[in-house]
């Protein structure tokens, strides 16, 4: 049909009788249309025909003529209602259904093809992130927001991206003998992939279904980017956000902020964090290990006994990781071991015994 969509009810009927009005003239072949808006029939005799459409109260809407079957020969038909001849014919309002339909697809297909870039900008992206292509990463997603800067996944990955970038810089930096808090390269790097974090917050939050997932993984990378910064806060912040938004996943996220602050050199906060997160998954063995490494810097030495003294829950930290830690840990279990060792305290075993089959 003009509009877009098969005719998918009536009849087409073959005729060799030009003269006669429509009412009056005969039909020898009559093929019912599918619901696919298709139709096929046989035992047609060699002639010139007339093809007619009928809709499905026998109304004529269409017509090819000067069909010519041979014999043995079959024949494809193909009523195109857009061509000029059909329009031709059309009323206003058929007119008028026909370009709102032509502005609709068209609208369709465009969209189509912009979701269909954007899904490739944004897997390329990710592989250069991941093979350390920032650059290259970052153009692609800097394209794809501006294309879309509603959609919040395409900010997480440009933030992503940028973090990378960031990471690098700052590795260069700490090999010329400066910090990343004090380069401002490095800083400018950090702020700009928290700031596309941000936008990828807010546009999730703006978007007609908001995605928890989204959110969070976007909460969780803006701590990263703020803790590298030198923004404590700001990074804690971030990761009680992520928590909320997705409590699930609670435990990896405090454990994140942990050991991001950890490696920043934050250890009050780092410890604080492991708190947390060992409140929200008892059962997380690193949780355990970060609170330990993050107390142990403030055992001090007793002046009368000589013997250092581990800051409180400083060994029960380190206890519980050698009980709780999996065995790809065993490095950092004898890691732990070794200081126990060394300030006096007790080792308790991580042997857990199985039982045999009877």
């Amino acid at each position: 049909m003009a509009i877009g969509a098969p005719i998918t009810k009536g009849d087409i009927k073959l005729t060799q009788d030009r003269s006669s009005d429509e009412k009056s003239r005969k039909y020898l072949y009559t093929f019912p249309i599918s619901a696919t808006g298709d139709f096929k029939g046989t035992g047609i005799a060699p002639g010139s025909y007339l093809a007619v459409v009928f809709s499905d109260d026998n109304k004529s809407i269409d017509y090819l003529d000067n069909i010519t079957f041979a014999a043995g020969e079959d024949h494809l038909l193909n009523f195109d209602m857009t061509r000029k001849e059909y329009i031709d014919k059309m009323t206003p309002e058929e007119r008028k259904q026909l370009e709102e339909y032509k502005k609709k697809n068209a609208d369709v297909t465009a969209a189509n093809a912009k979701i269909a870039n954007l899904n490739a900008l944004l897997t390329q992206a990710r592989a250069d992130t991941k093979a350390g292509n920032f650059d290259s990463a970052i153009t692609a997603m800097q394209q794809a927001t501006t294309q879309k800067p509603d959609e919040g996944i395409l900010w997480v990955a440009l933030g992503d991206a940028q973090l990378g970038s960031a990471d690098a810089a700052a590795k260069a930096a700490k090999a010329a003998g400066k910090t990343a808090t004090s380069d401002p390269t490095v800083q400018a790097k950090y702020t700009d992939a928290a700031a596309s974090y941000k936008k990828a917050v807010d546009a999730n939050a703006a978007s007609k279904k908001p995605s928890a997932e989204t959110a969070a993984a976007a909460y969780n990378q803006m701590g990263q980017a703020l803790a590298k910064s030198g923004d404590g806060k700001g990074a804690s912040d971030a990761y009680e956000q992520a928590a909320k938004t997705l409590p699930a996943n609670a435990g990896m996220y405090y454990y994140n902020e942990a050991a991001t602050l950890y490696n920043a050199g934050k250890l009050d906060d780092a410890a604080a964090a492991a708190d947390k997160a060992i409140a929200a998954d008892p059962k997380r063995a690193d949780a355990y290990y970060i609170k330990g490494q993050s107390l142990i810097p403030k055992a001090t030495v007793d002046p009368k006994t000589q013997k250092i003294v581990a800051p409180p829950g400083c060994v029960e930290a380190y206890q519980q990781f050698i009980e709780l830690a999996p065995e790809n840990e065993q490095a950092r279990v004898e890691e732990v071991k070794g200081i126990l060792t060394g300030i006096g305290a007790e080792v308790k075993s991580s042997f857990k015994a199985t039982k045999g089959k009877k």
